[in-house]
């Protein structure tokens, strides 16, 4: 087939396309109009999930050479459109523009929404909690540094859900105006130059290594100084015009972070869920054992567990658990109910989509 012939049946599948994306969008807005009358949120992570997993399982049992990666990314602006149809949709994250966790809200809502940065992660939490924000994105954990503890921190006192959660594949970045060999100083977050500890002592051992309250602002200061360079992500070299010297400068390849997304509003299941509780015991022998024993007995897999200081009594302990399974699921509502029997205190955090 000639290309012209080619080139038109494109233009006429677009044009099919468009007609459809208008069509969904007419709907949306009648969805939209519905969820504003009963006043419940427009975004719902679980109905989000289980039609992303339908459309991949659709496109496998099609045959299709669309990437599945390529399939999400393109709902994921389908709809970050349409929550701007419905109503609108204010992000709060761990700012400025331009950090990781900036990245990580943007893969997870799109383009269409509105983004607001916070300088820190309570700050993220009260901005949603006051209804500034409809939804937060805050970090949780490294996989390779392990545990945002702040993050832990708020959820002692805040009565925010957990209805989302985003895996980001972290890429590590040197970004500077000049060349390496006239580098004297490296900016980035603590996290980030522990993330590269062995490639910097190995190219940069002479270097000064400066910690920055965020990969954004150590590239606002690399930008500006001389002699410096900066350790940041893409989005970050883009905002403020800096070459990437070189890219994946990370010590693992696996380098992953995970962030959630918090809000007002329970999420119901999607099928395939995760849950996470925090709870305290009683300070005697065996007291954690004993909470944690019930998982065991009903064959449900604890996929994490972190302690933080409660902040209210001296060497007391609050414990934070990720669980496979939604709490309403009957056998994980067992377990939970024989937790809080051999607890102090349980406190429910979310149940949400366990896939980024």
């Amino acid at each position: 087939m000639p290309l012209s012939q080619i080139r038109q049946k494109i233009d006429e599948v677009d044009a099919r396309l468009l007609a459809l994306l208008n069509e969904r969008a007419a709907l949306v807005h009648e969805v939209g109009e519905i969820k504003r009358r009963e006043g419940t949120s427009i975004f719902a992570p679980d109905r989000e999930e289980r039609l992303l997993r339908s459309l991949s399982e659709r496109n496998r049992a099609l045959g299709g050479t669309f990437p599945e990666k390529a399939l999400r990314a393109v709902y994921r602006e389908i709809m970050s459109a349409s929550y701007a149809l419905e109503r609108g949709l204010a992000i709060a994250y761990l700012g400025p523009a331009g950090t990781y966790t900036h990245e990580a809200a943007r893969l997870k809502f799109g383009a269409s929404v509105e983004y607001e940065p916070r300088t820190s992660i309570p700050e993220v939490f009260s901005a949603v909690a006051r209804g500034k924000a409809d939804f937060g994105v805050v970090p949780i954990e490294n996989s390779t540094e392990g545990a945002v503890t702040h993050t832990l921190d708020e959820f002692m006192e805040s009565d925010l859900k957990i209805c989302a959660q985003i895996l980001l594949r972290i890429n590590q970045n040197l970004l500077s105006h000049i060349p390496r060999e006239a580098i004297r100083r490296i900016y980035s977050h603590p996290q980030s130059l522990a993330q590269c500890r062995q490639w910097l002592r190995r190219n940069f051992p002479e270097a000064e290594t400066v910690e920055a309250a965020s990969n954004t602002r150590a590239a606002q200061l690399a930008a500006k100084e001389e002699g410096s360079a900066a350790i940041a992500g893409r989005m970050a070299a883009e905002l403020y015009g800096l070459p990437i010297l070189e890219s994946s400068i990370q010590d693992y390849a696996d380098n992953t972070t995970r962030f959630l997304v918090i809000g007002r509003y329970e999420c119901p299941p999607s099928g395939n869920d995760r849950t996470s509780v925090m709870f305290s015991v009683h300070d005697q022998s065996g007291a954690l054992f004993t909470a944690l024993e019930p998982f065991k007995e009903l064959g449900i897999s604890m996929s994490k567990i972190e302690s933080r200081p409660s902040k209210r009594k001296a060497w007391e302990y609050f414990f934070f658990v990720d669980l496979e399974g939604h709490a309403d699921d009957p056998v994980l509502a067992e377990a939970l109910t024989r937790l809080a029997d051999r607890s102090t205190f349980l406190k429910r955090l979310g149940s949400y989509p366990k896939t980024a």
